[in-house]
């Protein structure tokens, strides 16, 4: 039988302590920007910028467009940005930046975030214009968050999106939310948010500070480069390796203690060099998964099932999308036939079962 753990702790899924209800809180968590709607207020930021026709116009509008990409990417809060000295704060070797909120002196005040390779680009290559650089005088990042919030304000209302929504806080609920839905493990989102990150063990391995860092950095190139088609992803850290004449059998534990069983080549398991206590992420895609309604656990042969609730649904012509959201937050999406009469009965809000084949894991390391 296949591992599987309800790491809810209650006897039923409970949606409200599920995902996103865990970082963010208050009865509007829900209503932010999305992915699409989030790059399409970063092109309105970058368009702004460009079109100032005065040199010490472009410039201003340089500061607060790097201000917008550092909420934007890391989630940080306005004020931890308006105090970053990018000189100081900004690693580009380990492309990270270090955010320490004033008055305030502990690990959760001051942390160091881990940015995309493409932002950290960016930032340098600002940093280095002499005309940019000394634009920035002793005030650095250092503006009037009122004028930055007016700024956020005229950029989402230039987009048709309600004045709120372009709001710091909003965009760091967005991205939050962006994050989760993506399967960045929770205590990694935790952390770069600047929330309490306790030391996780699962019943199999443990997690460590570094560990959580390492699967960010894993997360934020996945996101980046976009080399793959898979729509699921679970990262975490190789618990066990099984290995046989041919094939090998490798389970994959996450921070939220699911446990992912994939079948591998031996040579496949030699050129990705795994081991036990790797990190490494385990990708299915959304045609392998299949659904099962009912709150007993299936009897199958597909070693990898998980218990969910199925929190949207999207009808075509040919093929009906569903996204289930586990209890740790994990969303899986699977694709099925709209005729298929073995689907067509799955509604928002149904307790379900996800299962895919071992067979069908594909694992990597970056």
């Amino acid at each position: 039988m296949a591992k599987t753990q309800d790491v809810s702790g209650r006897s039923g899924l409970d949606t409200e302590a599920m995902g996103h209800g865990r970082i963010i809180s208050g009865p509007d968590r829900e209503q932010c920007l999305n992915t699409t709607q989030l790059q399409q207020l970063e092109q309105s930021f970058r368009e702004w910028a460009a079109a100032a026709v005065r040199a010490d116009v472009r410039l201003s509008r340089r500061r607060i467009l790097l201000i917008f990409l550092l909420i934007r990417y890391t989630g940080a809060k306005l004020n931890e940005v308006l105090a970053l000295n990018p000189f100081a704060d900004i690693d580009s070797d380990r492309q990270t930046v270090f955010f320490s909120r004033p008055g305030l002196d502990s690990k959760e005040a001051n942390r160091e975030v881990q940015i995309p390779e493409s932002l950290c680009r960016e930032l340098q290559a600002a940093l280095n214009d002499p005309g940019f650089r000394d634009s920035l005088g002793k005030q650095l990042f250092d503006v009037d968050p009122a004028f930055v919030r007016r700024k956020f304000y005229e950029r989402a209302l230039d987009c048709g999106f309600a004045k709120r929504l372009g709001a710091p806080e909003t965009i760091r609920r967005a991205r939050a939310v962006e994050l989760m839905q993506g399967n960045m493990p929770l205590p990694a989102v935790q952390m770069l948010l600047g929330h309490s990150t306790p030391k996780l063990t699962s019943a199999y391995v443990s997690f460590s500070a570094e560990d959580t860092r390492e699967l960010t950095r894993l997360y934020l190139e996945r996101e980046s480069m976009r080399k793959t088609s898979a729509r699921n992803a679970f990262f975490g850290k190789i618990a066990t390796i099984r290995q046989g004449d041919i094939q090998s059998r490798v389970e994959l534990t996450t921070p939220g203690g699911h446990i992912v069983t994939a079948i591998i080549t031996n040579e496949s398991l030699g050129t990705l060099c795994l081991r036990k206590d790797r990190l490494a992420i385990a990708e299915v895609k959304a045609p392998w998964v299949t659904l099962h309604k009912g709150g007993k656990e299936p009897v199958c042969s597909a070693e990898n099932r998980y218990r969910g609730l199925v929190v949207r649904r999207t009808s075509g012509e040919i093929n009906t999308e569903y996204v289930v959201r586990l209890a740790d937050g994990t969303e899986l999406c699977a694709i099925a036939g709209t005729p298929d009469s073995r689907s067509s009965d799955f509604m928002e809000g149904d307790a379900i079962w996800a299962l895919f084949n071992c067979c069908a894991v594909v694992l990597h390391l970056d």
